[in-house]
């Protein structure tokens, strides 16, 4: 297993943070749905578990991995930024007409794989990358987020069950489980648990872990089986709004436009309250 700083992985989720809470004004963003996928945002790119860099972002040896959820995108350009993929200074253009960072996943950004916003698409379009790896030999892994919300497309689980019958096992979808979709809690809308039954009838290998945990994060990715002749789920368990107390699980801060002042008050709050809740034993992880 490929060894991880701790420390260095929770400093870079606080910086992702407050960036996302920078661009969380002057027209907003969704700001508590990418607070919830912003360790797991970190730990993909940051890690060392993907194939993926600044410097190979068109290699066809890179590792893909591509945001369904794209409006979690401002967690997808925070951490992008943050790793050099393009200049920080760049974020304060967010929604400006100089710049393509916008509300959805722009392909004019370096890093970002695909443009998403439609939910379900992403899924099918991951798959058919790996497919044509796969054709080729190829061993590159492709990784699709996708909300807890997304899942009642029906599209989703359309690629599942393909992905199962063309044995696809470079493929995995990793799941943004927050418990929130839109402005209600999924249980109370289109009820979705008991989701790794449900991912298992589709011939999936399924891991469920927390997704604040960098250590737990790191155990069940690197624990991953390619070898099975079957796609891969990981469920990634965490909470909308994470690391700002005051609007997590709130089923109205799923889009915000804080005022600059309120921004300011927010990265306040969240230098006060540690981003990820973790053990601190071994902050080495090997």
């Amino acid at each position: 297993m490929p060894e991880i700083n701790i420390y260095e992985l929770q400093d870079l989720a606080l910086s992702a943070r407050k960036q996302i809470l920078r661009m969380s004004t002057n027209g907003g963003c969704f700001t508590g749905a990418s607070l919830s996928c912003a360790d797991l945002m970190v730990y993909l790119y940051a890690s060392g578990i993907l194939n993926i860099s600044p410097e190979n972002v068109r290699s066809p040896e890179r590792d893909r991995v591509f945001l369904s959820k794209g409006h979690d995108v401002p967690a997808l350009y925070a951490i992008l930024a943050e790793l050099g993929y393009f200049p920080k200074e760049r974020l304060k253009y967010h929604l400006k007409a100089q710049d393509h960072i916008y509300w959805h996943p722009n392909t004019q950004l370096p890093g970002v794989e695909f443009h998403s916003g439609s939910l379900g698409h992403l899924p099918s379009v991951a798959l058919g990358v790996a497919l044509d790896l796969n054709l080729k030999k190829k061993s590159n892994k492709v990784i699709v987020i996708v909300g807890d919300g997304e899942l009642n497309e029906g599209s989703v689980w359309e690629t599942l069950l393909v992905a199962q019958a063309l044995k696809i096992k470079n493929y995995i979808m990793v799941v943004d489980r927050n418990w929130f979709q839109a402005n209600m809690k999924t249980e109370d809308l289109v009820p979705l648990e008991p989701l790794e039954e449900k991912f298992k009838a589709f011939g999936c290998d399924v891991h469920r872990v927390n997704g604040h945990n960098f250590q737990a994060l790191h155990q069940t990715f690197t624990a991953l089986d390619y070898t099975l002749p079957q796609p891969h789920v990981v469920i990634c368990d965490t909470i909308r709004g994470k690391g700002v107390k005051s609007i997590e699980e709130r089923a109205d801060r799923w889009f915000c436009n804080f005022t600059p002042e309120e921004v300011e008050m927010l990265i306040q709050e969240l230098h006060g309250y540690t981003s990820t809740s973790l053990n601190t034993e071994g902050m080495v992880v090997r």
